[in-house]
């Protein structure tokens, strides 16, 4: 699974766009954000993907986690996202 590492600097709107290209290459897409920040950028990086991948009939949802990263040599807690589309319900 391709992980996105996001920041504080990322830009949502091209975030969105690098979602919206792995969500249809692979399917799915995992996203790692450390501090509220990154949290807040990913957050709206999958709202506006959703909007780039409708027409294309997929509906994304998102399954937030913990992880435990290393960033020199410093363990820290991060935001994992998993982001996919919504299967459709059972008949």
């Amino acid at each position: 699974m391709e992980t996105l590492r996001v920041s504080t600097h990322s830009k949502a709107k091209a975030l969105a766009g690098a979602l919206a290209a792995v969500i249809r290459k692979n399917g799915v897409v995992e996203m790692q954000a450390v501090g509220a920040g990154a949290v807040n950028q990913a957050v709206k990086a999958v709202a506006i993907a959703r909007g780039y991948v409708a027409p294309n009939g997929i509906n994304l949802v998102i399954v937030p986690m913990f992880s435990e990263i290393e960033i020199d040599g410093e363990k820290r807690t991060a935001i994992k996202f998993i982001v996919g589309p919504r299967k459709p319900p059972r008949s």
